[in-house]
């Protein structure tokens, strides 16, 4: 019964959306629980704690995905193309310039 809640404690997003103190704290009830020695349950923490990394980034990179999905379909310009836009107003508010100097 432990091992099945363990495994289903380490699972996605349930592991990643939870904070790292909860992470501790469950990790501790687990081992007092399942009557883990201090071995066991540092090596538990330890996996634990290495999922939890895991999961969080995953799902980082998943809600990074899915903004930079939206933005495209609401056809919303990155920073990076307003920033290359601005350059290239910058160029021709020079050449402009340039152009009624030599007038």
């Amino acid at each position: 019964m432990l091992e099945y809640m363990k495994k289903s404690l380490l699972t996605g997003v349930g592991l990643a959306l939870r904070s790292k103190k909860e992470i501790e704290e469950l990790a501790k009830e687990f081992a007092d629980q399942g009557k883990m020695d201090q071995k066991e349950g540092k090596k538990f923490m330890e996996d634990l704690m290495e999922n939890y990394d895991d999961a969080r980034a995953k799902l980082d990179k998943k809600v990074e995905s899915t903004v930079e999905k939206i933005l495209e379909k609401a056809d919303i310009p990155r920073s990076s193309e307003i920033k290359e836009l601005k350059e290239e107003i910058r160029g021709i508010k020079a050449m402009l310039a340039d152009m009624k100097t030599d007038d």
